[in-house]
């Protein structure tokens, strides 16, 4: 994650200096868009069907040779533009690939009752990367060019590849449904069926498509005339995320999780609008800040109910359409910033997309009550997964050697 975030501050910022075109910037995250869905949703099917150990390594294998044709591209006299584009979707492909099978593990080894404070810790692994990555890549792409950055992105995929290789195996349940398309239906229709999951869906893609604005970020700190900047505003959100994370012991005592991410929503889109009005870059530090805060609440409440509530024969295909959820919503943010800064500039970008997100987010509540008004203490749900995963513990106990 730590190498990936770098490289997250390194594409837009080659892309701005071989084109210097919001659109050109913003068209990258247009460009993943399709193997993203693509991929989340096959991912899903073959973490529930394979043994998800070794999906995560060799798809590590696959990121970390994106990364490294990255690099040699910087390195060429002439950057070539399309291979930014083409690195960008396939790696954006592969990673969709992994992630299910690492989004199914938590609840495979995680304890029902532990799983609101397994997604508070997961989240660390995100503000890691999230927080020093972005700052350090503004330094060395401002002192040493793109080159340098995806290189130490390739070596961070190299080590975590090395330590990956060690982890046990993880196999599939022996009832499995083989990846197939009828999986993959199924997986989709279960989703349908529950107003509530689709409600963490729907109100995460609004905000993000209304509100997401990282693309813009280069073209904010060179209007603010301060380029260093730049790693500040990518790592302001995991600041705040990381502030959200460490305090978030009382997440485990929510138990209106809905209602907690329309909240968190809300708030996530007045924060971006706010940075719209920030005069220097300390206050839009702030608001990013304030932003990245309100969407780790948002996860960690998301996270608690897909892990508490979603058979776990489902699980991956599930983790596959989260993905959807989490990843498209920032793609077609970016893209919907880039064109909207094409016809009124930076700030009016960031304004109207805050102000856009808070009202879809609040729509998108109205529209959903069985999602407002969840109750994970009285949910059938989550009732039904408490009772199966204690009774799987209780006979596992009982089949233990004394």
């Amino acid at each position: 994650m730590f190498g990936t975030m770098i490289a997250m501050v390194a594409v837009p910022y080659q892309m701005k200096e071989l084109t210097d075109s919001y659109l050109a910037v913003g068209l990258v995250s247009l460009a993943e868009f399709v193997p993203m869905v693509v991929c989340g949703l096959w991912g899903g099917a073959i973490a529930d069907a394979l043994d998800r150990h070794k999906i995560i390594v060799l798809s590590e294998l696959g990121l970390l040779i994106t990364s490294s044709a990255l690099m040699v591209n910087a390195m060429l006299p002439d950057p070539q533009v399309w291979v930014l584009y083409v690195m960008g979707a396939v790696s954006t492909g592969i990673a969709c690939l992994q992630r299910p099978s690492l989004e199914a593990v938590i609840q495979q080894v995680v304890r029902h009752d532990q799983q609101s404070a397994a997604a508070v810790l997961s989240s660390l692994r995100w503000n890691f990367g999230a927080i020093v990555a972005p700052a350090l890549a503004g330094l060395l792409l401002a002192q040493y060019g793109p080159a340098l950055a995806y290189g130490l992105d390739s070596l961070t995929f190299l080590l975590s590849l090395l330590l990956l290789w060690r982890v046990s195996s993880l196999p599939p349940s022996e009832d499995a449904a083989p990846a197939s398309l009828k999986s993959l239906v199924e997986g989709v229709r279960y989703a349908v069926s529950r107003h509530d999951l689709m409600g963490t869906y729907l109100v995460d893609i609004a905000a993000m498509v209304f509100a997401m604005a990282t693309a813009l970020y280069p073209f904010l700190a060179d209007e603010l005339r301060a380029p260093g900047a730049l790693g500040l505003f990518y790592s302001a959100a995991a600041v705040g995320a990381l502030v959200a994370s460490v305090t978030g012991r009382w997440t485990a005592r929510v138990q209106r999780h809905g209602l907690g991410v329309i909240v968190a929503a809300t708030l996530w889109g007045v924060a971006v609008a706010l940075t719209a009005l920030a005069p220097n870059v300390w206050l839009i530090f702030a608001c990013i800040a304030l932003a990245g805060a309100a969407d780790m609440i948002s996860g960690i409440f998301r996270m608690t109910m897909w892990n508490q509530t979603i058979p776990q024969e489902f699980r991956g295909r599930l983790a596959g359409i989260e993905l959807l959820s989490y990843a498209s919503g920032p793609m077609l943010g970016n893209a919907r910033a880039g064109l909207m800064a094409n016809l009124g500039g930076t700030r009016f970008s960031l304004g109207a997309g805050g102000l856009l997100c808070v009202g879809a987010v609040l729509a998108l509540a109205a529209a959903l009550p069985r999602f407002r008004r969840y109750d994970a203490r009285t949910d059938e749900h989550a009732l039904t997964e408490k009772a199966r995963r204690e009774a799987t513990l209780q006979t596992s106990t009982q089949e233990s050697p004394a």
